[in-house]
């Protein structure tokens, strides 16, 4: 199987700092595969924030020990912390609200020790 490359949108502006969307899905997944097109329009809507493509199964090793029993799973970072780590219903108004809600601060304090664990992989793997 091929290796996801991070998607050519991703800008060099969006990282530390910037906002992060990470996908956590597998290739088997029909959803996450009707999903990636959503996923990949919702980068072009929202420049500010870099969105990343893992297949969990391709690689395992940025998932670590994160058992991910829906698809598709949504990680969000403000560039340094995690804010959000969870299922996500597959419907593009779904994530930007997501978005929108966390980057005006309404997402509470973070996601919690094992999602700013895989944020800290996926960064230091995608080069941010």
């Amino acid at each position: 199987m091929n290796t996801p490359a991070a998607l050519p949108h991703a800008t060099p502006a969006a990282t530390h700092t910037g906002w992060w969307a990470v996908c956590l899905c597998a290739n088997w997944c029909g959803t996450c595969r009707d999903y990636r097109a959503i996923f990949d329009a919702l980068a072009q809507d929202h420049p500010g924030v870099r969105f990343e493509w893992v297949d969990i199964e391709d690689e395992s090793e940025l998932a670590g020990d994160l058992d991910v029993e829906t698809f598709p799973t949504l990680l969000i970072a403000d560039g340094v912390h995690a804010r959000f780590l969870g299922p996500l219903l597959p419907q593009a108004p779904v994530l930007a609200r997501l978005l929108s809600s966390l980057q005006a601060g309404q997402g509470g304090q973070g996601a919690g020790a094992e999602a700013q664990e895989v944020f800290a992989r996926v960064r230091a793997a995608r080069g941010g």
